[in-house]
Order: structure tokens, then sequence, then C-alpha cells
């Protein structure tokens, strides 16, 4: 007669941390406080609906002849000018920068401490304020906003490529090393095949971001499309600016399906 073999145990469950609770009870009751804080509520998205009518029946009726003006034409040029440059500026400067920011790269202690300072200072201050700051420093205009893109560019394709300088294959370091390479060889030869694919596609993720950010600033006085929004905002041309908003969600998307299509190439 056979004996049935025996039935293994049954794992226990561990035990739930009370920690757990503690870390949730603390995110809801720090989320309900900063709601009071800012006067969180939905209510008067149902209660002025009816008020608001009147402006988002404008909306729904674009004006789409004011799209094709030579003002609406340029204004979208300049937008996307500023991207162009801005990006092509602070990727090549990202470059360099991210090579100094890391270890792998840069064997000066020092200045790969103050690279990485003054990456930390870029990044700390947002596309926005970079446009006030330099509207004030050169006056209104497209020069200004793309200095401020130029320094959004910095601040995050130099952290992206510097993360992936740190995690290349030691393998073709060594080989240069062997072979009596300099710093600056080393770099050229061992790193930046690797690292290319990824610094490209990073850059057609940041001119996405650009475009973007462009419109945006152009509302501080960064020109592009962002001025004519605000011209439009300040005059109550709810048709005109609804147009324009939805030129700005095709270019955007059309742009985001080409980078996409891009970055998969580069991937392969």
């Amino acid at each position: 007669m056979t004996t049935a073999p025996p039935r293994s145990a049954r794992p226990v469950r561990p035990r739930r941390s009370p920690l757990v609770g503690v870390v949730l009870i603390a995110l809801v009751a720090v989320t309900i406080a900063a709601g009071l804080v800012i006067e969180f509520d939905l209510l008067p998205l149902v209660t002025r609906f009816t008020r608001g009518w009147s402006v988002i029946s404008q909306f729904l009726l674009p004006d789409w002849a004011f799209l094709v003006r030579p003002s609406t034409v340029a204004a979208l040029g300049t937008t996307l000018a500023t991207a162009v440059v801005s990006t092509a500026v602070g990727a090549a400067i990202a470059l360099v920068l991210s090579l100094l920011a890391s270890r792998v790269t840069n064997r000066s202690g020092a200045l790969y401490r103050v690279v990485k300072l003054l990456l930390s200072m870029v990044r700390s201050l947002p596309d926005i304020a970079w446009g006030l700051l330099f509207v004030a420093f050169v006056g209104v205009g497209a020069f200004a906003g793309t200095l401020a893109l130029v320094m959004f560019n910095i601040g995050i394709i130099a952290k992206l490529t510097a993360e992936t300088v740190d995690a290349v294959d030691p393998g073709p370091l060594e080989a240069a090393d062997a072979a009596g390479a300099n710093t600056a060889q080393r770099a050229r030869v061992a790193v930046l095949p690797q690292i290319l694919p990824g610094f490209a596609s990073y850059t057609m993720y940041v001119f996405e971001l650009n475009v973007r950010a462009a419109t945006v600033l152009g509302m501080v006085g960064a020109g592009g499309i962002g001025n004519l929004l605000a011209i439009e905002l300040a005059r109550f041309n709810y048709d005109n600016l609804s147009a324009l908003i939805v030129l700005l969600f095709v270019v955007v998307l059309l742009l985001d399906q080409l980078s996409g299509l891009l970055r998969r190439r580069l991937a392969r």
C-alpha cells in the first residue's frame, strides 16, 4: 500500500508592518490638509457652469480663418524656430557637461563636484523662471525664450546623459586605458559610441518639451505663439484662442509621433 506524499506546509503569510498603515494615514492627512490650504472645491464647476457658458460657447466655435493670418503663421514659426535652436545649443552644451559630471569620464574630483553643483543650480529653476530672468536681461522677444530653453535643456539632458555615462560597459574603458588613452581620447573612443543613442533619444524628447515650453514662455514676453495667446486672451477673443489651442494640439501631436518614431528607430 503506497502512502500519500506528505503535504507541503502552507507558507505563512508575512505580517503587515504597522508602519504601512501609519504612512497611509499620514498621506491622507497631508492630502486633506493641502486641499484645505488651497480651498479645493469641485462645487463651483457645477454652480458656475451656466455663468461660464458664454465663454465655453465661443471656444466651441473656433475661428479657423485666424490660423492662416500672417501674424499667426509667423508666431508659430517663431515658436518652432525657438525650439529647434534651443534644443541644438542646449544639447551640445549638455553633452560636454554630462561627460564632466560623471566619474567615468572626469578624473578630477574638484571639477566633478563643481559641474554637479552647477547642474543642480540650473535644474533648480523652472523654465518659466529662466524666461522671466532673461526677459529682464535681454528684453522681450524670441531671444529671451531661446536662452531660457537652453538652460532648461541643459538641466534635463546633462542629468540623463550623465547617468547613462555612469552605466556604460567598462570593457571598452579598460581597453582604452590599456592602450594608453588620455581622458579625452578615452571619452571619445570608449564612451561616446555607447551613449550616443541614448543622448539622441533624450534630445528628441526635450525638443517635444521645448515646443510646449516655448508656448508658455511666450506668454511672459518670450515671443512666438504664446505671446499671441496672451494677446487674444487679453482681448477676450475666445474663438481665436480656441483655434490657436487646436493648432498647438495638432502640432505637438505630430511632433510627438515623429519623435517617437525616430526614438524607436534608434533603439533597434
